[in-house]
């Protein structure tokens, strides 16, 4: 392996290169051209087999190994955010109110630097490799259920996903068997009322007050209708209604998220809060127009898979740098993957506070330790050698 990590090394440099270009030109959600074109431009150019359009913008690319083994596929994402960048860098994002503010040209410009590796080495490799570039992960749908429909897990045993951390220091690494992130769900709620003067509330249906005791109804889910042993939360993020001092509306909009790790608890939450909705609307005298929209499920890191992987990177980071615990509240649509065939995903530190990468994903100042690329680099590598 050790050869294998000094080529990685050796290309450090164009990683850091191909990174700042994708820094400097993100781009949206389901808005890629330039993007996925610099992708496959890369992976043609290594002798890769290459399939573009996959589900809509992705790219996947094949390189069957010289010796008998699994197909095991590696996922990047390399999509950006609508976030105006503040970083004072050279490489700061050139596209006005986009920027990539989560790690994924980190994640896309190690994958191929993976693959600049293994072409190398492509007689030693124990089965088929297949990179899978993924569009759209911030966005509902996202990617990878698209790339998945349109056949990019075909024919694998396996696949691996891995995030740059910026919460977690550079150096370490984190593995969980299991659940290691949450379901993610969210709810579009509009309520209809009548609406008249501030003088007079008793000739109205007030659906402020309606939505206020709705936010506060919608509490009771996780409190009492889920058990204390499951964590899941019930997120109201935005309430909309009215806008002077002496008017009643006719609307209020509300809109959330809901976050769980089990099926059952998803379930029970849903139909709880369309139970409470309702309820709540009927009583007041108001309608509704209700939406639930389940997006994608928890990652659930299958375990033989998961303890192999732990004791790579207990190989690779130490391990005192190793971390098996805590899964995270956010979602992630590797997890539709995961529904397919078994799957690791794990998380690699890139907090630095030397270099000011200190603030958290989705932040305008978001920033990791680029030498993360290494570490994910070579947990990919031994992966697929091991």
């Amino acid at each position: 392996m050790e050869h294998l990590y000094s080529k990685l090394q050796e290309i450090y440099p164009e990683l850091v290169e191909f990174r700042r270009d994708l820094h400097m030109y993100p781009e949206l959600s389901h808005q890629e051209v330039n993007t996925p074109e610099k992708i496959a431009a890369y992976l043609k150019n290594l002798g890769v087999e290459v399939r573009t359009g996959v589900g809509e913008r992705g790219v996947v690319g094949t390189l069957k190994g010289g010796k008998p083994g699994k197909t095991i596929a590696l996922r990047a994402d390399f999509d950006a955010l609508p976030i105006q960048e503040e970083n004072d860098l050279a490489y700061k994002s050139r596209i006005p109110g986009v920027m990539h503010a989560c790690g994924h040209d980190v994640h896309t410009a190690t994958l191929l630097g993976v693959a600049k590796v293994l072409t190398g080495v492509k007689a030693e490799i124990p089965g088929t490799v297949v990179f899978i570039h993924q569009f759209g992960e911030e966005a509902t749908p996202g990617g990878a259920k698209l790339m998945i429909e349109d056949g990019c897990l075909d024919g694998v045993d396996v696949i691996y996903g891995a995030h740059v951390m910026a919460s977690e220091e550079f150096g370490t690494v984190k593995v969980k068997e299991g659940y290691n992130s949450t379901a993610q769900d969210d709810f579009f709620i509009k309520i209809h009322g009548k609406g008249g003067h501030g003088s007079e509330p008793h000739q109205t249906v007030d659906p402020l007050v309606t939505g206020s005791q709705l936010v506060v109804n919608l509490q009771q889910i996780v409190s009492r209708r889920v058990s204390p042993q499951r964590s899941a939360a019930v997120t109201v993020g935005s309430f909309i209604s009215g806008d002077a001092t002496n008017v009643i509306p006719d609307t209020a909009v509300i809109k959330g998220t809901v976050r769980t790790f089990d099926e059952d608890s998803r379930a029970i939450i849903e139909k709880a809060m369309e139970q409470i909705v309702k309820s709540t609307c009927e009583a007041a005298g108001a309608t509704v127009e209700y939406e639930y929209v389940k997006d994608c499920p928890s990652i659930w890191n299958d375990p033989v898979t998961a303890k192999n992987v732990q004791e790579k990177a207990a190989v690779l980071v130490g391990e005192e740098n190793l971390n098996r615990i805590d899964p995270m509240m956010g979602s992630e649509d590797f997890a539709f993957y995961q529904k397919e065939i078994p799957g690791v995903y794990f998380t690699v530190g890139g907090r630095n506070s030397e270099i000011d990468a200190t603030y958290p994903h989705h932040h305008p100042r978001f920033n990791v330790d680029e030498r993360a690329m290494i570490n994910i680099g070579k947990m990919f590598l031994s992966i697929v050698m091991e």
